[in-house]
């Protein structure tokens, strides 16, 4: 996650860019009708990019050209939809990679499609599940947050893998090795992240009941 400037070729950063671009145009809208029907909602919105920015910003070397890091995404997706998340994410790692040095503009695209997007929809996906499930509400936070930041590492694996191919083995061989690394440093930073998801999750329950209910995610199933 968050390949650094530069470090993609030129076909798979426009390839990218393209792949993520129609589901940031999607999630402008949706937050244009979040904020038409549930504008008390704004400042919860901000609290959940803040969040991904934080934990996103704690970088830890790994693969070459590369990082590990939480990245606080899960957190977003819940509350307000994958399709929020796109643009959450994709604002995070604009700032991110012309304040930090973190990403960069040319690999914005594949940084989105794995952190903004990617992730994201794992995690709602998983979210919603374990709720029609019957599941309690802090398991279903755990599993959406930490299995979406490891989808999303999974996503930058399969993004190195095609674009540095294995000599000897290919898009697949460079799969495995760059996703055996990643794991060592992931694994428990994705746990990490799903413990403190259901900490500030728990927090907002008792701060923000309104306008979690608003939402669905008190009481009833989560939103779409």
């Amino acid at each position: 996650m968050h390949i650094m400037e530069g470090y993609l070729p030129v076909e798979h950063a426009l390839g990218w860019t393209a792949a993520s671009a129609p589901f940031v145009v999607a999630g402008v809208r949706r937050l244009k009708r979040l904020f038409e029907e549930a504008p008390e909602t704004k400042l919860l919105l901000a609290a959940s990019g803040a969040f991904a920015f934080v934990l996103s910003a704690l970088k830890l070397p790994s693969v070459t050209g590369s990082c590990s890091h939480p990245t606080g995404c899960g957190l977003g997706a819940v509350l307000f939809g994958p399709s929020a998340m796109a643009v959450l994410g994709t604002i995070v790692l604009v700032f991110q990679a012309l304040l930090l040095a973190h990403g960069g503009i040319t690999t914005l695209g594949a940084n989105v499609f794995s952190m903004a997007i990617v992730g994201p929809w794992v995690a709602y996906g998983l979210w919603r599940l374990c709720r029609r499930l019957g599941l309690p509400m802090a398991v279903a936070i755990f599993l959406a947050a930490s299995l979406g930041d490891l989808a999303t590492y999974l996503t930058t694996s399969v993004q190195l893998a095609v674009a540095f191919p294995d000599p000897a083995t290919g898009i697949a061989g460079a799969l495995a090795k760059f996703a055996a690394i990643f794991a060592v440093t992931q694994i428990p930073l994705a746990v990490a992240e799903g413990l403190l998801t259901v900490v500030v999750m728990n927090t907002l329950a008792s701060i923000s009941r309104p306008e979690l209910t608003r939402l669905a995610i008190l009481g009833k199933e989560g939103r779409s």
